[in-house]
């Protein structure tokens, strides 16, 4: 008999790497049925990610203003994902940065979450999203992120198995929830990226520009250096001001296609990256194109980029690390190739033969 499955996303807003990961998930399991919190994805979004397969929402999709400001229900969210009715399924799967992985089930029904971290704003980011708050604000804030907290917490015997995408979100999901979790990397599309062996003189950044992944670091360094040219692609709250701080030796190209993004990907010497990531898609994605990644030795990034060997690794979200990081870097030698074939084990093969052969195993179990 086939099994009936559920897939729950947290919410479909943005084509990002958790979408990524959901649209390889929806390619294994065709016929499951997904539910998300809301679906404000494009007609071309829809077709790309979704396949153009229906979502049933929670309550939280017709309320006022929810298009440009669901994230203001923040307080409803549990509520929401827990009215999902999802007794007829045999197997749950929640794709989960969230509250995904919070969804009700029944003692018979198998539920896996492939959990990309827990709720980073009410865990690992709860003090730099209150610290500069205002009152009465502040106060509201932290009394929703609280309720969160302690809602995530009691949901996690919800859960009867933990995947994580990297080591340093396994570890996190440890500390946080006192669970175990098995890795399975996401699929990373390195056949669209693909490799590039000549490379011009300049040095590529690209994210979407908000404070956490520390794009105006990256510029605020190449402004030290006026010799070396940096291209920073991407668009979000921080544009405004990395545009207006730029030297001339730094293009601020804002968003691009994905065409223009690969183009660049393809020539740049090094591709610069300073976040925390649970994963990092992207330096991936350069390192498909055989091009060398300078990268912060922490998070997803610690595990993709092998210094030395791939890329360069810097310890601290400091001017001085990524200055010494390129001077470092100018004076080591990189294969492409290798750095391309490095980046193959990424494949979205890879990814879909481990997840299904984990639910399989969890299934007849």
């Amino acid at each position: 008999m086939r099994l009936k499955i559920a897939i729950v996303h947290d919410w479909l807003v943005t084509d990002a790497g958790a979408e990524k990961v959901l649209q390889s998930i929806l390619k294994i399991y065709p016929e499951a049925k997904l539910f998300s919190l809301v679906n404000f994805l494009t007609y071309k979004q829809q077709k790309d990610v979704l396949q153009n397969k229906n979502v049933q929402t929670s309550f939280i999709q017709k309320l006022p203003f929810a298009k440009k400001h669901f994230r203001n229900y923040l307080p409803l969210f549990p509520k929401a994902v827990e009215s999902f009715d999802l007794k007829e399924f045999d197997v749950i799967i929640s794709s989960s940065w969230a509250v995904a992985k919070g969804v009700k089930k029944e003692k018979e029904q198998l539920h896996i979450s492939y959990c990309y971290t827990p709720i980073r704003y009410a865990w690992d980011l709860y003090e730099e999203y209150t610290q500069n708050l205002k009152q009465p604000k502040k106060f509201f804030v932290q009394t929703t992120l609280q309720y969160i907290r302690k809602w995530d917490l009691s949901t996690c015997n919800r859960v009867d198995y933990f995947i994580a995408d990297s080591q340093f979100v396994q570890q996190r999901i440890k500390k946080t929830y006192s669970r175990d979790a098995v890795v399975i990397y996401p699929p990373v599309d390195v056949e669209s990226f693909s490799l590039c062996e000549e490379k011009e003189d300049f040095y590529l950044t690209a994210s979407r520009l908000v404070p956490y992944k520390k794009t105006k670091l990256i510029v605020e360094a190449f402004n030290e250096m006026p010799e070396k040219t940096l291209v920073v692609i991407g668009a979000g709250e921080e544009f405004g001001s990395i545009k207006k701080i730029a030297k001339n030796n730094i293009k601020v190209l804002g968003y691009q296609e994905k065409k223009v993004m690969i183009h660049y990907m393809q020539r740049a010497k090094a591709f610069v990256y300073a976040a925390v990531e649970d994963f990092g898609i992207v330096p991936v994605e350069a390192q498909a194109c055989g091009t060398p990644v300078i990268a912060l030795g922490d998070g997803g990034t610690k595990e993709t980029v092998i210094d030395g060997e791939t890329g360069v690794h810097f310890q601290n979200q400091t001017v001085s690390d990524i200055i010494n990081a390129v001077y470092r870097f100018e004076n080591m030698h990189f294969c492409a190739k290798h750095i391309a074939k490095k980046a193959q084990f990424f494949h979205e093969n890879r990814f879909k033969k481990e997840f299904q052969l984990f639910v399989a195993e969890k299934e007849n179990r």
